[in-house]
């Protein structure tokens, strides 16, 4: 079945089986290898993206799910790097391993874009349902501040 859809503002055409996992699809047909494959039932949050710039698990939404719709990988964020949360991970040095760190920072992107001042609370709300093995949590939640307070020109 051909599924079109728009990633990271370019649109592609592609000839799959309607279930495919958009993950595989993001990977291994569009060779985009920022987004990473972690549990595979949506648990992790390694896989996040956006589509229609909300925050999803991709190893759990089928290809046909997104057909038609704009999907934005880590890639797509900010291909240069300049994205506030993307600056202040590296300001606050939020990765160990670094391994969960683009589905941290796409979840981050979408509570950011919802909510751009969030409080401790909020941040930990929003970011729960995303693992991250190397326990950096308190890095990331201070990167997302870092960026909260930069978007908001208290920087």
């Amino acid at each position: 079945m051909s599924v079109k859809l728009s990633v990271n503002g370019k649109q592609r055409e592609l000839d799959l089986p309607q279930d495919t996992p958009l993950l595989w699809v993001i990977r291994d047909e569009l060779e985009l290898k920022g987004t990473k494959f972690g549990c595979g039932i949506g648990q992790c949050g390694a896989c996040t993206v956006h589509v229609d710039g909300v925050a999803i698990r991709s190893c759990i939404t089928s290809v046909a799910s997104v057909a038609g719709r704009a999907v934005t990988t880590i890639e797509g964020l900010d291909p240069q790097g300049n994205h506030a949360l993307q600056q202040a991970w590296v300001e606050a040095q939020a990765p160990q391993c670094g391994y969960c760190q683009s589905g941290q920072i796409m979840q981050a992107a979408s509570l950011l874009q919802a909510n751009p001042s969030p409080t401790d609370e909020t941040i930990v709300t929003s970011m729960n349902g995303n693992l991250c093995r190397c326990m950096a949590y308190g890095r990331i939640k201070k990167a997302i501040k870092i960026a909260s307070a930069q978007e908001a020109g208290d920087e």
